[in-house]
């Protein structure tokens, strides 16, 4: 089903499986890694083409992977540390530069496949490693304020047992039934409409799309508050996503009040949890922000996300009076961690500390495991989380994976009627049992079934 985000609408993408082998302990160990390509994500060029920007996401891996060869370290963190520096100096030194936020996303994919390493060789799963810092981090090596603590100071002594799924509303998704055209139904078995998803799932958190169209985003948003009043007895909230549609800083704040001033919205503010990445990166660091900040005192909590992109990226938007930034294995694990802590810390002193979990259209059978590990670890709640309303579960996978997730993670995924494992949300949550037995979140599926590159 397409899904409209930002500048792109995505009918289909590559997925990548990354598996490495490492030395641990004097032994071999094999940790595996996965993730969508997707363009116009890592960096929002509507004048480049799709193939150039998938083969540059490649070549950030490639590179990454090339700088994590012959690398040493006593620590997981420490590999980390000196992948992050190398992998940085050469997106640097290409011309023209690579962003950070997509040379570091190679670092992620390489960062995910050590740690899933290290927790089958040390029989420890992804929390209780962060629990009793079996990786070595040194938290205040990237945020000072946090010298001397470890992980297990400021994250939850023990992981969700399962999360609830905030569910994303693309500008392009039919609202109700009616909206469907017979041409574009999907005759799967599943919700297409939002107003079908709601019932079928149980839903009660929403993340909605907005492009700064205000007379269309003003009329979409009223809908949408009618259906949530509808279908979910009073208790849903949601969060908004403008993927860096303003350009112009005080364009935004008109919108806003524009939007927040319509009679017909008035039940949608009081639930909203926060708003996500409104400008562009080009403005959204700049000290334009601080002084909008400023002045707009009554504003909703705003969150950073493509601008997440460097280890000072978070530091620098609270600066600016940001209320936090997004957690995604795609921006890094260790990050995430230390950014949960910081923002922890900043809570217990009063301050605004706002973690979010985002999804970028995640699909299993790895990469969604891991990132709802590491959610759950870092106290993540309400997670985006259903790639699985796009896509066609995991059809696009071999039998033996698809029969390996089913006996595996039973409970985050179940057969649909069409005869494929999809994500299994039920009450607006999904469970988190098998992933937090796993490693890092994945019972490794059979890699010798992976169809080749060429498939």
């Amino acid at each position: 089903m397409p899904f409209r985000y930002g500048i792109a609408t995505m009918t289909h993408l590559p997925h990548v499986v990354l598996a490495l082998t490492f030395e641990i302990d004097g032994r071999a160990a094999e940790g595996i890694a996965a993730d969508n390509l997707p363009p116009k994500w890592f960096t929002k060029n509507p004048n480049r083409g799709v193939d150039d920007e998938i083969e540059e996401m490649l070549a950030v891996l490639r590179a990454a992977v090339h700088h994590a060869r012959g690398g040493r370290a006593t620590t997981v963190f420490g590999y980390w540390r000196e992948l992050y520096a190398a992998q940085a100096a050469w997106a640097k030194a290409q011309t023209p530069p690579i962003p950070p936020l997509l040379a570091q996303f190679g670092v992620s994919l390489v960062e995910r496949a050590l740690i899933d390493a290290f927790c089958r060789v040390r029989g420890a799963t992804f929390a209780a490693a962060l629990r009793e810092n079996l990786f070595g981090i040194e938290l205040g090596a990237l945020r000072p304020e946090l010298a001397g603590a470890a992980p297990r100071d400021w994250l939850p002594a023990r992981p969700a047992g399962s999360l609830i799924v905030r569910h994303t509303v693309g500008l392009g998704d039919p609202l109700e039934e009616g909206d469907i055209a017979a041409d574009e139904r999907v005759d799967d078995g599943l919700p297409q409409s939002l107003d079908a998803c709601v019932r079928f799932y149980g839903l009660r958190h929403f993340k909605i799309k907005i492009n700064g169209e205000t007379a269309r985003d003003r009329e979409r948003l009223a809908r949408m508050a009618a259906i949530f009043a509808r279908e979910c007895a009073g208790e849903w909230a949601c969060s908004l996503d403008g993927n860096e549609s303003f350009t112009g800083v005080a364009a935004f704040v008109d919108y806003m009040k524009v939007l927040q001033g319509a009679p017909e919205l008035k039940s949608l503010w009081p639930r909203l949890l926060f708003i996500e990445q409104p400008w562009h990166r080009e403005v959204a660091l700049t000290p334009a922000i601080g002084e909008v900040a400023r002045a707009w005192p009554e504003r909703p909590p705003i969150i950073i996300d493509e601008s997440d992109a460097e280890l000072g990226s978070l530091p620098a938007a609270l600066a600016l009076g940001y209320a936090g930034t997004s957690h995604k294995n795609c921006k890094g694990v260790f990050k995430g961690v230390a950014n949960a802590c910081r923002l922890a810390q900043r809570r217990v002193a009063g301050e605004p500390g706002l973690l979010s979990g985002e999804d970028l259209s995640n699909v299993g059978p790895v990469a969604l495991l891991q990132d709802l590990a590491v959610q759950a670890a870092l106290g993540v709640e309400s997670v985006e989380r259903n790639g699985h309303h796009y896509f066609a579960g995991l059809a696009a996978w071999p039998a033996a994976v698809q029969a390996h997730v089913l006996a595996q993670h039973g409970d985050v995924f179940v057969r649909s009627t069409a005869g494929w494992p999809r994500v299994d949300v039920r009450d607006g949550r999904v469970e988190m049992g098998s992933g937090l037995r796993a490693p890092f979140g994945a019972m490794p599926p059979p890699l010798d079934e992976v169809p080749s590159a060429e498939w």
